[in-house]
């Protein structure tokens, strides 16, 4: 029959332990167990074996023991190793149901913990694993460990005990072998890190055995590795920094100019040119082809393109419609650069502020716009009224219902490159009566109240006026009230050029009748002062200027 080692009592005077009860059954458990088990366990036991690394125990045992050891050790040790004898954690492992070993009360006085009848549960194995014993770097001797076995059958984790502070001393018990010293060695301390590993649930075999090292000197402190970024996934925005000695940046290409087309483009271009020539020619031949037939023949003989104006009417062009006219192309011609740089400018460089209201701070074009508006006007104003003081209405005011039949005409005539018959010294055609009219008491008053709505002219404090009126109405009509007028420009100045150019030059510039180079070289000395207006339209000479009437100010 196979006997168990008993040793000391637990307390003074006390039972030798383990009890009587509990080995008799671990005996009982060790005899009915294999002979080739035995023979491993007892090999592994002994002390010729090299000192090796983690050893493994069952929940039961080891949570079993650490409880009964907890008011013993104090706290110092969280990790316990293998029982002294393997046999023992065999038989606790495998006699689910046998009676469990009890050791110290819980409480002062009170009955040893477990309480009598506990047995053991099967449950989900999870053994623990603690790393090697690792003796002091002073001592340099080596700690000498038994081999434990555990079996993790349908076990999901390996749980390994908690870190235990380098250098703390480690409980010392009953030898491993007889007439041995306690184990564990004199001098060891505990190293240990706990570890979560995962088992297979279907694993039965046992665990291997491994002797356990000792460290001639403390262990290293390990050292955090960063996780590299991953670089198969695109970053979701543009990179615009890079690692490296210094900051660098992108290289990116210059975009090309929007004044300048591609190729394709002016392949496009050249063909819609032509394009358009090809219509305006089939246009010429198919109105003529119109023009020639019986019924507008007699067309053009009722309505040959002008009326007669009425008695009284004045007779040629004096000087200051000449000087208005001037006058009128001048700022005309600046109020469509300022406006469209109001339109398109996005960080002005310099404001405009009126004295005693610092909340009306404008940028500097815009104040320049409103100001040669402000200019247009009264320019306007005074060329109405000299209108109807000399009479001069009649020419571009239509009096009759037949301007209209007789603009038509003037307009089939344009198309089909046969120029009517007219005289402007003395009476325009119906087309440009008509035009004339639209421009000065049309065109003008719309672009006058559609801008006064826009200024800063307008009452803040009107809610019900700019309600009924919004600023919103105002900006879209404005716009293109500005390119009714540049179309208008354009369609004028050709015709002028093409019908008759030095004798409508004189009209107007020269106020005579007469085909001579005067009128013309009056019409370049005004393009010349106008270019000179267009190139002086800048903040560094509009800011003295805007001075006198307010605070300018930079960004």
């Amino acid at each position: 029959m196979t006997t168990v080692r008993r040793g000391l009592p637990r307390i003074r005077g006390g039972e030798a332990w383990p009890p009587a009860g509990v080995v008799a059954a671990v005996a009982e458990v060790i005899a009915t167990a294999p002979a080739d088990e035995r023979a491993a366990e007892m090999e592994n036991a002994a002390p010729s074996a090299p000192v090796a690394a983690e050893s493994i125990s069952s929940p039961v045992s080891s949570a079993s023991r650490m409880e009964n050891a907890a008011p013993m050790v104090g706290g110092d040790t969280k990790s316990i190793s293998a029982s002294a004898d393997p046999a023992r954690d065999t038989a606790g492992a495998a006699a689910a149901g046998s009676v469990l070993r009890r050791g110290l009360p819980r409480t002062a006085g009170g009955e040893p913990w477990p309480p009598a009848g506990a047995s053991v549960s099967p449950v989900p194995e999870v053994v623990e694993a603690t790393r090697p014993v690792v003796s002091d770097a002073s001592t340099g001797s080596a700690a000498e460990a038994a081999p434990a076995v555990a079996s993790a059958p349908a076990a999901s984790a390996v749980v390994v005990a908690a870190p235990q502070q380098a250098g703390s001393a480690l409980r010392r018990g009953l030898p491993r072998v007889g007439g041995g010293d306690p184990w564990p060695p004199a001098g060891t301390a505990v190293a240990a890190e706990s570890v979560v590993v995962s088992a297979p649930s279907d694993a039965t075999e046992s665990a291997a055995v491994a002797p356990v090292a000792a460290a001639t000197a403390p262990e290293a402190p390990s050292t955090a590795v960063a996780a590299r970024p991953d670089v198969s996934a695109p970053l979701p925005f543009t990179r615009t920094v890079w690692n490296g000695s210094a900051p660098r940046r992108a290289v990116t290409e210059p975009a090309a100019s929007r004044l300048r087309p591609t190729w394709l483009q002016a392949i496009g271009g050249l063909f819609a040119a032509a394009g358009l020539a090809v219509l305006a020619g089939a246009a010429i031949v198919l109105v003529r082809a119109f023009l020639s037939l019986p019924f507008m023949q007699d067309f053009l003989t009722t309505y040959p393109g002008e009326y007669h104006l009425p008695e009284g009417a004045p007779v040629g062009i004096p000087g200051w419609i000449g000087w208005q006219h001037f006058f009128n192309v001048f700022l005309m011609t600046l109020i469509i650069r300022s406006g469209l740089q109001v339109r398109t400018q996005k960080r002005p460089t310099a404001f405009w502020t009126p004295r005693g209201n610092p909340k009306g701070k404008i940028s500097l074009t815009l104040w320049f716009h409103q100001g040669l508006d402000l200019l247009w006007i009264v320019n306007g104003v005074i060329f109405v009224v000299l209108l109807f003081v000399t009479g001069q209405w009649m020419r571009i005011v239509p009096t009759s219902w037949d301007v209209f039949p007789n603009a038509l005409s003037a307009a089939l005539q344009y198309v089909s490159f046969d120029w009517p018959t007219e005289n402007g010294w003395v009476n325009y055609n119906s087309l440009q009566q008509l035009a004339y009219f639209t421009i000065v008491f049309l065109a003008a008053p719309v672009a006058i109240v559609t801008g006064f709505r826009m200024s800063g002219l307008w009452p803040k404090k009107a809610e019900g006026l700019s309600k009924a009126y919004p600023i919103e109405l105002a900006r879209a009509v404005h716009f293109p009230t500005m390119l009714f007028f540049t179309a208008f420009i354009v369609v004028h100045v050709a015709l002028v050029l093409l019908t008759g150019m030095l004798r409508n030059l004189n009209h107007m510039f020269a106020s005579q009748d007469a085909v001579t180079w005067t009128g013309f070289w009056v019409f370049v000395l005004s393009l010349v002062v106008i270019a000179g207006g267009w190139l002086a339209a800048r903040p560094l000479v509009v800011a003295p200027i805007a001075k006198v009437f307010g605070q300018v100010s930079g960004r």
